[in-house]
């Protein structure tokens, strides 16, 4: 049975100084094997709990040097992956995972969300490279696959069953991309039907423009109530939100938490491709979150995509996320910093369901160490952490850059 006796440690915003005890995997209040538990002393430096990706596209990673990007918009980027995707191998995929994997790891994300997309063309070739991915890095980050029909469910004949096969397979949710089926409603209400069959959450890419007209988050919010599926549904982007009057988004915020609907804002991805027909007074056009944080929905930022025709950049940094999003909506005061920091942290967890998550007696021993004065200057400054660990175990370590003085 492994031990790891943590001392000097900070914990939130105070300065006093704790210790933590990990036995097996998770903090305890004291040990109970007899053996002599490894000793951290942090110095004072700050904990907090893992990083949590909430949506994020390994299998569509790193392609942008396949891609010609030239008018930089949703429907060019949809298409562009298309020509792509039909080159993809399982080992393919599994590189162009791993990497960002990777990348993720070290900048202290624990538990992902991953979107697979699943049709005819790739069938379950991205699918099974995932699946391998979630194994062979379950030492340092917990993987969750999300398949989702990117080209369409209704109009593309074959794909329902292959997103059945997937959730058979293993596949721990379902998601959805209403918009690129001709009938976006027939589409979430046969999703929600198969997610009550298979007992799985949902997760939909919904409302991606910033036209007000024609959303669809009505219809989750309706299906959410009539399945009784409250709590285990999510919408990302939503970017239509942001073209709302303040009181019509504040009645649609209080139906999102009457149903328990969750919502994913994903600034990266929303910045490069939104308003791309607009050269003068161009809208953020991002979600919305503090407003919807008020009426009682569960938020979170995520990173969506990296190196590809959808989002060309990306370090995999969640805190960069959190600190993007920050200067998108105007947030700078500690307690909206705050906000930031559980919308990648402990507003995520609750979105992914996750149990024993945080640092108290027997939540799991997730956890990551930075060397910043509080958790809202990690937002602020984009501090990177400088070691993590997954159930008690040290997965990376990051030292302390030295300034070198002419002597």
């Amino acid at each position: 049975m492994s031990a790891l006796h943590i001392l000097n440690a900070r914990l939130g915003m105070t300065e006093a100084l704790r210790e933590l005890l990990i036995e097996d995997g998770r903090f305890v209040s004291q040990f109970t094997s007899a053996s002599s538990p490894e000793v951290l002393d942090l110095g004072g430096r700050l904990i907090l709990p893992g990083l949590i990706e909430t949506h994020i596209h390994l299998d569509k990673a790193c392609i942008l040097q396949r891609c010609q990007l030239a008018e930089g918009t949703l429907a060019e980027a949809i298409a562009q992956t298309r020509i792509a995707k039909a080159s993809f191998t399982e080992e393919d995929v599994y590189v162009r995972g791993a990497h960002v994997l990777e990348k993720a790891i070290v900048q202290g994300t624990t538990h992902m969300r991953t979107h697979v997309e699943i049709d005819p063309g790739i069938g379950l070739t991205s699918f099974r490279a995932v699946r391998r991915l979630k194994e062979d890095y379950a030492w340092a980050v917990t993987l969750e696959i999300c398949v989702f029909p990117q080209e369409g469910m209704l109009n593309n004949p074959g794909t329902e069953q292959l997103l059945c096969q997937a959730l058979e397979a293993g596949a721990e949710v379902l998601g959805g991309c209403p918009y690129t089926d001709s009938d976006p409603a027939a589409q979430i209400r046969r999703l929600f039907e198969l997610a009550v069959r298979h007992d799985r959450d949902l997760d939909f890419h919904l409302d991606f423009d910033l036209n007000p007209d024609g959303m669809t988050i009505d219809e989750v919010i309706r299906c959410t109530e009539l399945h009784r599926w409250g709590g285990r549904v999510a919408v990302g982007h939503v970017t239509k939100l942001s073209a709302l009057p303040l009181a019509h988004l504040q009645e649609v915020a209080q139906a999102l938490a009457r149903a328990g609907v969750s919502v994913t804002a994903l600034p990266s991805t929303d910045l490069f491709l939104g308003a791309r027909d607009r050269f003068h007074d161009k809208p953020r056009g991002v979600a919305p979150l503090s407003q919807l944080h008020r009426c009682g929905v569960t938020c979170s930022l995520s990173t969506n995509n990296i190196g590809n025709p959808f989002t060309p950049y990306g370090d995999a940094s969640l805190v960069r996320q959190a600190n993007l999003f920050a200067n998108v909506a105007q947030l700078s005061t500690e307690a909206e910093l705050l906000d930031c920091l559980g919308w990648v942290s402990t507003q995520s967890a609750r979105l992914l369901r996750l149990p024993d998550y945080g640092l108290e007696p027997g939540c799991r021993a997730d956890f990551i160490v930075f060397d910043a004065p509080s958790p809202a200057s990690v937002i602020a400054e984009i501090r990177p952490p400088l070691m993590g660990f997954k159930s008690g175990r040290q997965t990376f370590e990051r030292a302390l850059p030295q300034l070198l003085a002419p002597r």
